[in-house]
């Protein structure tokens, strides 16, 4: 969905680059080009995410500083990149099949909601809430067994499980004690957490760069009545500063199911080993451990994670569509 070309509360007018839909974009480069940059992304990011993971599943509360730290000295600097090859490897094809979903789903809804009347902004924050929603439900098929995989590689070394040598042997181990269902441990609880965090974060992103938008036109107001037209610069400006609010918005709401997923995946149940452990074991667990605010472990840094990613992601996916369009006159 486009964002208004202009605000009406405003005196003049900002003309910023149209959205570009599914069917506007050159498929094969969209989801080449997106590998490399996403790969890059999660690279980056992924010492973040590993710490995060790490204060989850500790027993006693942790700082993100301490716990980096301590990986380090314990494992060097690799270590903070533990099970890194395993993410990227179940990444790629998610994010496709994310990537696909929502610029999909997001076309379609958009031109929907419009068609049966509702006001531009409302249509936009439906169809990015419906989109986000979506595109997390159908990429969480491929995402929790990387996520059940990576993270037990993450935390290895500082739990009393069996060590694993990579992502092969994790799978392997994992199916001969739990079948293949062992995989997708904690996939109910992910749709939980992802699917409503990523429709939070839609919705959130759109009304977002539309409050960011409309700050920028009260401020230039009074400057005349012509158009401005805002440079590159600019608008990813607004759109990695729109990111980052709807980001953090979203860790929040969802940390706690998150810390859940987590130890879901990650922890062998100790009253049943072959079952695993409930998500009432794992609360009441967490609850004893440290109370309440336990659910919230891992929040400093799963909010900065969040919160960058979140600007990172959105600017290199713009980035990215604009690369892929079909056609490259006016964008």
């Amino acid at each position: 969905m486009n964002i208004s070309a202009a605000e009406e509360e405003s005196a003049q007018e900002i003309h910023i680059p149209a959205d570009i839909d599914w069917e506007m974009l050159d498929k094969s480069k969209f989801f080449f080009l997106g590998a490399a940059l996403f790969s890059g992304v999660s690279a980056t990011l992924y010492p973040v995410v590993l710490v995060k993971t790490r204060q989850q599943v500790a027993q006693a509360q942790l700082s993100g500083i301490g716990t980096a730290f301590s990986i380090v000295k314990h494992g060097g600097f690799q270590g903070l990149y533990r099970g890194f090859g395993t993410s990227l490897m179940g990444t790629i094809p998610a994010r496709a099949l994310y990537m696909a979903a929502l610029e999909v789903t997001k076309s379609n809804v958009g031109s929907t909601t419009v068609k049966l009347g509702f006001p531009e902004p409302t249509a936009a924050a439906i169809a990015n809430a419906v989109a986000g929603l979506t595109a997390a439900m159908v990429a969480q098929l491929v995402w929790t067994p990387i996520d059940v995989v990576s993270q037990r590689l993450m935390v290895q070394s500082s739990s009393s499980q069996c060590r694993y040598v990579n992502g092969i042997d994790a799978i392997r181990k994992i199916v001969n004690s739990h079948g293949p269902k062992g995989l997708y441990r904690g996939f109910g609880i992910s749709i939980l957490t992802y699917a409503p965090s990523n429709a939070v974060w839609w919705a959130s992103y759109s009304v977002a760069q539309r409050f960011v938008w409309g700050g920028i036109g009260c401020y230039l107001k009074g400057g005349g009545d012509e158009t401005i037209r805002p440079d590159s610069k600019t608008v990813m400006a607004v759109q990695g500063a729109s990111a980052a609010m709807a980001g953090g918005i979203s860790a929040l709401i969802t940390m706690p199911l998150d810390t859940i997923k987590t130890r879901l995946q990650v922890l062998d149940g100790e009253e049943n080993r072959l079952r695993g452990p409930t998500i009432g074991q794992t609360v009441r667990n967490l609850v004893k451990e440290g109370g309440w605010l336990a659910c919230y472990r891992g929040l400093g840094p799963r909010w900065a994670s969040m919160s960058i990613s979140a600007t990172t992601m959105i600017t290199t996916y713009e980035f990215l569509k604009r690369l892929s369009a079909k056609n490259q006159e006016g964008l």
